[in-house]
């Protein structure tokens, strides 16, 4: 790629990367890959790779603080985890044999197909007035085959963009799994967590891994982490995902309009 890297910056944008992983549950990825890509100028392949490792770490950091407040709801995170993993480690092998203009591409379409997802379902919540009353109960939370079908989805996806899935993951846990805005947010850290790093051990051995530079970012990234997980609390549900939603939006038309070449 053409262009001088920019780590000071890259680093400061680790801290976002972390931050939005820790708030939002998910996003965290749809930062990384570009940062790699345009700030870094890592090649696709490997890029994508170390994306997932960094968002996997980062978002164990997140899980972590989000399991002391508890907000993470293990009956449904654990088996949503373990099927996504499956997806994840198999598609990583098969990757490199995907083209990257395939990869990106997908990246892009995805991402801001989510975020018109989940911004539509973040307007009705907002119309109602955003209460709990208006949330699904913890309680009736429960994984269903539905939700294991996604999961795989979920980790085929993981592998094939770089991306956590936390923009599928959380409106799956609120939608399919009735699981409350909170608790699909840090559910979903803990399934990002494995998923993306099953996704990373895939990769390993099919594409160079600048080691120094995962720690480095992973490690700016999981303070952002820390510091995200601590505003959950304090900003109303419906604008969580309001915000989840623009975020996404925002960046992934972003993405595919440069791959396009329409912006530098």
């Amino acid at each position: 790629m053409e262009g001088v890297p920019h780590p000071i910056i890259g680093l400061v944008l680790a801290l976002v990367v972390g931050f939005v992983l820790g708030l939002l549950g998910g996003g965290g990825s749809i930062l990384a890959l570009p940062i790699f890509l345009y700030v870094f100028l890592v090649p696709v392949k490997p890029a994508i790779a170390m994306s997932l490792a960094v968002v996997g770490m980062s978002a164990g950091v997140g899980f972590l603080s989000h399991w002391r407040q508890g907000t993470v709801h293990l009956r449904v995170a654990i088996p949503f985890g373990l099927f996504a993993m499956s997806g994840a480690f198999v598609t990583a092998r098969l990757a490199r044999h995907v083209p990257e203009q395939v990869q990106l591409g997908l990246f892009g379409v995805f991402a801001v197909t989510a975020a018109l997802m989940m911004l539509r379902d973040s307007m009705r919540t907002g119309r109602s007035g955003g209460s709990d009353a208006t949330e699904p109960r913890a309680a009736d939370a429960h994984f269903t085959a539905p939700l294991a079908l996604q999961a795989l989805g979920v980790g085929a996806l993981t592998s094939l963009i770089g991306a956590g899935g936390g923009f599928v993951i959380v409106p799956a846990l609120v939608l399919l799994a009735r699981l409350p805005v909170r608790e699909a947010v840090g559910s979903s850290l803990l399934i990002i967590t494995m998923n993306a790093l099953s996704g990373f051990v895939g990769y390993i051995g099919q594409v160079p891994i600048n080691w120094g530079l995962v720690g480095s970012f992973t490690g700016v990234a999981a303070v952002g982490a820390l510091l995200g997980t601590r505003m959950v609390r304090r900003v109303p549900q419906h604008r969580i995902k309001q915000g989840f939603a623009v975020m996404i939006l925002v960046l992934g038309t972003y993405f595919a309009l440069r791959k396009l070449h329409v912006v530098p």
